[in-house]
C-alpha cells in the first residue's frame, strides 16, 4: 500500500472514529449540551485537530451521511435514458433495502441518529446547506440552464418530502412491513408525476440527459 494509500485510510478512520464518538455524546446528553471541547477530550486529540477535520460542530453529525451527498447527481451521470427513471429506479432500491437515506428503517440506532438530526435546529439548518450542493450538483449535471435548476429542485423536494414521511410514520411506531408498500405506492405515484410535469423535455448541454 502506498503511502498516500495509507495516510488517507488513517485520515477517514479519524473522520468515522470522532464522528461517532461525538454522536454518542449527543444522543446521550443532547446536542447542544455537548461542547466541542469535550467531544475533543473523550476522543483524545486537540480541538484545532478536531476543527481540521470538522469545520462545524454540526459535522461532527452530518459526516454519517456525508457519502450521500451528490448521489442524485451521480446517478443521473451513470445512468442511460431520463434521468427520472434512474433517479425513480434509485429510490425504490433503497426502499427494497431499508436505506436509512430513504427513512425507511426502524433500527433504533437509526431511528434515534434521525431523532437527533431533525429535532435539533441548527443541525437541521446544516443539512439544508447539504440539501443545497446536492440540488446544485444535480441541476450541473442536467444542464446548468435555469430549467435544468427548476427540474434539480422538484426531483430534490420528491426524494426529500418522500422519504421525511416514511421517517414519520416509523418515528411514530409503524414497523417498516406496515409502511413499505404505502412507501413504495407514493414513491410510484410521486415519481410518475414528475415525469409528466418534467415530460416536454428540453434541449442543453447534456442532450441525453433531457428530462
Amino acid at each position: 500500500m502506498s503511502e498516500i494509500g495509507l495516510r488517507e485510510r488513517k485520515k477517514q478512520r479519524m473522520y468515522q472514529v470522532v464522528s461517532d464518538i461525538a454522536i454518542r455524546l449527543f444522543l446521550e446528553r443532547g446536542f447542544d449540551a455537548v461542547s466541542v471541547a469535550e467531544v475533543a477530550a473523550a476522543a483524545e486529540i486537540s480541538k484545532p485537530t478536531l476543527f481540521r477535520y470538522f469545520p462545524a460542530k454540526e459535522d461532527l453529525v452530518l459526516y454519517r451521511i456525508a457519502d450521500h451527498e451528490g448521489e442524485a447527481a451521480r446517478v443521473v451521470a451513470e445512468a442511460e435514458g431520463e434521468p427520472v427513471d434512474a433517479l425513480r429506479r434509485h429510490f425504490l432500491q433503497g426502499l427494497e433495502r431499508s436505506d436509512p437515506v430513504t427513512g425507511l428503517n426502524d433500527d433504533p440506532r437509526v431511528l434515534a441518529f434521525h431523532g437527533l438530526l431533525y429535532g435539533t435546529p441548527s443541525l437541521v439548518a446544516r443539512a439544508h446547506t447539504h440539501q443545497e450542493r446536492d440540488e446544485a450538483a444535480l441541476a450541473e449535471v442536467l444542464g446548468g440552464d435555469l430549467d435544468a435548476r427548476l427540474a434539480a429542485g422538484q426531483i430534490m423536494a420528491v426524494r426529500r418530502i418522500l422519504a421525511m414521511e416514511n421517517w414519520r410514520r416509523i418515528a411514530a411506531g409503524e414497523r417498516v412491513a406496515d409502511v413499505r408498500a404505502d412507501a413504495v405506492a407514493a414513491a410510484e405515484r410521486a415519481f410518475d408525476r414528475l415525469a409528466a410535469g418534467l415530460s416536454p423535455g428540453r434541449e442543453s448541454g447534456a442532450t441525453r440527459h433531457r428530462v
